[in-house]
């Protein structure tokens, strides 16, 4: 039989562990409201060779970079121009939605260990 005291550490110890996963999905959660730029996707960079018979692309200076964006749409992959005043944007986006994944994870594994504290607390 367990102790009353030891009863009570238990009760604490696990309250404030779920005390501190909730606060810390709290947190990721706030920090996945500043994700505004988010951009799922594939960054590419193109160079070319035209069809001008005497151009530098021919002797191997390509034309380029051309910078795209690779997303989905309809379940197709489109490929999105992006003009070179946007590149920053474009990039801080797609790192945007790399630490959406990231965050996501975090928030799954946070809830399935609050599930498997509070399922302690039942037995």
């Amino acid at each position: 039989m367990y102790s009353y005291w030891y009863i009570c550490y238990t009760i604490f110890m696990a309250n404030a562990r779920i005390t501190e996963l909730v606060d810390k999905r709290n947190r990721l959660l706030e920090e996945m409201s500043s994700l505004t730029q988010m951009l799922h996707g594939s960054w590419v960079e193109r160079y070319s060779v035209c069809s001008r018979k005497g151009c530098r692309c021919h002797q191997g200076e390509l034309h380029g970079p051309r910078y795209y964006v690779v997303v989905n749409e309809e379940g197709r992959q489109r490929q999105r121009y992006v003009p070179l005043s946007q590149v920053p944007v474009a990039l801080e986006g797609i790192e945007q939605h790399r630490r959406l994944q990231v965050i996501v994870e975090e928030i799954t594994r946070i809830n399935l260990e609050l599930m498997k504290e509070r399922s302690h607390g039942d037995a």
